[in-house]
């Protein structure tokens, strides 16, 4: 059943859904893994890396809103059912149990990366599938790699050595 026609010839609506598709999980993921993140997360830095958390997870939940809009307006039906997050999520995953301080911002930094590097590909294919789409790739890329700084900073060398 076809809800909404899309305005995209059937090939670019093909590498459109798809980019947008992965988006969306790799989004949703990330919320899921900032939050397991924030409720384990000890250590002398727990307060501020806890909020940091916050603020990841607000802006990757506010992004996969704006993807599933998107997918939606071109005709192709978003899938954040827990079972797709959970068949196709692809960036690392937190350990079971606490999570020092410390490695929360590693998991962030990790997960972070992996994400911008699928979203760096996707933005190459949609770049004339669907610039609109593009646009919108780009802006989400922008603010998670605002992101992954953010936290990539939190562990920078203690012993005073600059990398």
């Amino acid at each position: 059943m076809t809800v909404v026609k899309s305005t995209l010839p059937e090939e670019a609506l093909g590498v459109t859904g798809t980019a947008l598709q992965e988006t969306l999980v790799d989004l949703l993921g990330l919320s899921l893994i900032g939050k397991q993140a924030h409720w384990n997360v000890v250590g002398p830095r727990f307060r501020s890396i806890h909020l940091q958390l916050d603020e990841l997870v607000a802006t990757a939940r506010s992004h996969s809103d704006t993807v599933a809009e998107r997918a939606a307006a071109l005709g192709v039906p978003p899938d954040g059912r827990p079972e797709t997050i959970a068949a196709s999520f692809a960036l690392p995953g937190a350990k079971d149990g606490w999570l020092r301080d410390t490695e929360a911002v590693e998991l962030m930094v990790s997960a972070l990366e992996a994400a911008i590097g699928r979203l760096r590909e996707r933005i190459e294919a949609t770049e004339k599938a669907d610039p609109v789409t593009q646009d919108l790739l780009i802006s989400v890329t922008a603010d998670l790699e605002k992101q992954r700084w953010m936290f990539e900073a939190e562990n920078h060398p203690r012993d005073g050595a600059a990398r």
